[in-house]
């Protein structure tokens, strides 16, 4: 089954990058619905797969965590879209920085759940602590509501540019660039601000992962479903980045939405506990997760209905 996910990851890439993005061009947003589509169709395919090889109890707990990580991912592409615009990147390469960005979320989430399994499997009580930190999480996102990260005044951009040879102006696709220094004339490598854009997306993903790790290993610990789960959530990201950038401020409500998911996960642990039971339904989790996640969305749409609009015409 890992050789299977893996052939389908790879080709899934190579499909991606080598025949439908050859070259840097603008996705628009009936190309990225249809390729969000085809990835969560395969997404929830694979999940049939895991339910006909593994039982009921796996395939609902890799659904459960296949939407709750593709929820998170959603929230991601808000932090994108800050960064990309920050930076200032050209539509046409957009898909360039989410590609590469999507090969470090793979090795980078390969090594976080390996770490996570390996303390859960030794350390039983290091999912309470899990749990408790989902709580925690998701009171604090509710609290915060929808204050904006502050792109500017992030200090790893600031010691990129102290420390670093980094240019103000894009240079087509290239993420390094050699010109003269300034100072002494000779040439030397530069950072582009493509490539800052590219290192302040996977910085972003290693703070997703901080709440989205936690969050699937409170489903299950299983590392099979916890790490397949986590990939084609987010393999599919870059497809639904272009679609959902376009109209972001019709998801107003999904973050709270998110908010009692994450609060929901983490008290199941507890609440399983305090009922004598071995663990939370699989079927209940996923059903919860579902209807709470789904409320958000569909409230969204209700109440921005009337801003849609006024945003398309510019506010």
């Amino acid at each position: 089954m890992w050789l299977a996910f893996i052939s389908i990851v790879i080709a899934l890439l190579v499909f991606d990058l080598g025949i439908l993005h050859r070259d840097n061009r603008e996705i628009e947003v009936r190309e990225s619905l249809a390729l969000s589509s085809m990835y969560i169709g395969l997404g929830l395919a694979f999940g049939v797969w895991v339910w006909w090889q593994l039982g009921p109890e796996s395939g609902m707990n890799y659904l459960t965590g296949f939407v709750v990580e593709k929820t998170l991912a959603l929230d991601n592409v808000f932090v994108i879209a800050l960064i990309f615009s920050f930076f200032a990147v050209p539509r046409k390469y957009q898909h360039r920085v989410l590609f590469w960005g999507i090969l470090g979320v793979i090795v980078l989430r390969a090594i976080m759940i390996g770490l996570g399994t390996t303390l859960v499997s030794q350390f039983s009580w290091v999912l309470y602590i899990f749990a408790a930190f989902l709580v925690i999480t998701g009171i604090k996102m509710l609290w915060i509501g929808d204050k904006e990260p502050e792109i500017g005044n992030n200090p790893l951009i600031n010691f990129m540019r102290r420390r670093f040879n980094v240019t103000d102006e894009h240079h087509g696709q290239d993420f390094f660039v050699k010109k003269p220094h300034p100072a002494t004339g000779k040439l030397v490598w530069f950072m582009t601000p493509l490539f800052m854009a590219l290192v302040m997306v996977e910085i972003a993903d290693v703070i997703f992962a901080v709440d989205s790790v936690p969050a699937i290993f409170a489903i299950t610990t299983d590392p099979f479903i916890v790490y397949t789960s986590n990939i084609f959530a987010i393999l599919g990201l870059r497809a639904l980045y272009f679609a959902l950038a376009a109209m972001i401020h019709r998801f107003k409500y999904l973050k709270p939405a998110l908010a009692i998911v994450l609060i929901f996960i983490g008290s199941k642990i507890f609440i399983a506990d305090l009922l004598g039971l071995e663990k939370f339904p699989a079927a209940l989790s996923l059903g919860v997760t579902f209807a709470i996640i789904a409320s958000g969305v569909i409230w969204s749409l209700i109440k921005t209905r009337g801003s849609q609009e006024a945003h398309s015409n510019g506010g």
